[in-house]
């Protein structure tokens, strides 16, 4: 199959949302990383979002709508989870909520569970795409299953590191500004909870709600939500975390006053090196080396960064321990 590679144009957001009536799958930019959408009421598209990235599926979607009135149509909101709605979309933030009895949404995107993940995205062309398809969109992001997520178009259609060749067509409209994935809240037991660090910091969420957020403990065999796998965002090349400087053979990301042959932000700006984070990931298993990083604080953004590296870092089946040090 061949990707097509769409404008950001009125034509090409016609382009991508006929494909996706069709049941194709195309990627498309949101302000985090870019999404492999296919319609989430068509069982079939949704079978080849998890074909197309090697995915598990018990492994649940997203679901990305274009406002919170069809969000409701979907799930079922209490009062807290409207104030979260409310405070942060559109945004980087996405609810797991009860799915509303029924809601038109193909089993496998939950897989099977009786809640959904949702989100409203921020960024334009993905809520130009949403308003032109007309429907909700499951939309994992743009790339082979616990590989490193893109961030810009050229990483969706990438035919080793993405998905060309496997889906219908990337729309490109640039580098996405965030550059790591939502912030993931559920409700444990009446009490929210962080179920993945993201894009907006779990602070901000706290001070909307009032009350701290819980951490549940993961189960990654039968994950309640995306992102939560224990090896996920992973370069081919090892990664070393936390380090101060390259051992011999090894390239080393820097971050503020640790130099290093690429930088997350020379600055210490926790939101320039999000947004760099995928980006330089790229880059660096490109030369097919191992990968030390910097430290990273753990506070605000940083928890995203964090959770994303030492997913990276993770140990792949017959790899071994991941290091850090």
């Amino acid at each position: 199959m061949q990707t097509l590679i769409l404008g950001h144009d009125p034509a090409g957001v016609r382009a991508a949302a006929e494909l996706l009536s069709q049941g194709e799958l195309v990627a498309i930019p949101t302000e985090t990383v870019y999404g492999l959408a296919g319609d989430a009421r068509n069982a079939q598209a949704v079978a080849r979002i998890y074909e197309a990235k090697g995915r598990p599926s018990f492994n649940p979607l997203i679901v990305h709508l274009p406002d919170l009135a069809a969000a409701q149509r979907i799930a079922v909101f209490d009062k807290a989870a409207l104030d979260l709605a409310t405070a942060f979309w559109p945004g980087a933030l996405t609810l797991v909520l009860p799915l509303r009895p029924g809601a038109d949404i193909a089993s496998l995107v939950t897989a099977g569970l009786d809640t959904v993940a949702i989100r409203v995205p921020a960024h334009p062309a993905a809520q130009k795409v949403l308003r032109a398809f007309g429907g909700p969109l499951a939309a994992p992001s743009a790339n082979p299953s616990g590989r490193i997520s893109p961030t810009t178009a050229a990483h969706a259609a990438d035919p080793e590191d993405g998905l060309g060749g496997r889906i219908a067509a990337v729309l490109d409209a640039g580098a996405c500004p965030v550059g790591v994935e939502s912030t993931i809240v559920s409700w444990v037991d009446g009490q929210p909870a962080l179920l993945r660090p993201g894009g907006i910091a779990s602070e901000e969420i706290e001070a909307a709600l009032g009350r701290p957020l819980t951490q549940p403990r993961i189960n990654t065999d039968a994950p309640n939500a995306p992102g939560q796998l224990t090896s996920h965002y992973a370069p081919r090349a090892d990664v070393r975390l936390n380090a101060d400087a390259a051992r011999p053979g090894e390239l080393l990301i820097g971050f503020g006053p640790v130099a290093g042959e690429m930088t997350l932000s020379e600055t210490g700006d926790l939101t320039e090196a999000a947004a760099r984070l995928f980006d330089l990931l790229h880059r660096a298993d490109a030369r097919g080396v191992p990968i030390a990083v910097a430290p990273v604080p753990e506070h605000g953004l940083g928890a995203a960064i964090n959770d994303r590296l030492r997913r990276a870092a993770a140990p792949r089946q017959g790899s071994g321990v991941a290091r850090a040090g």
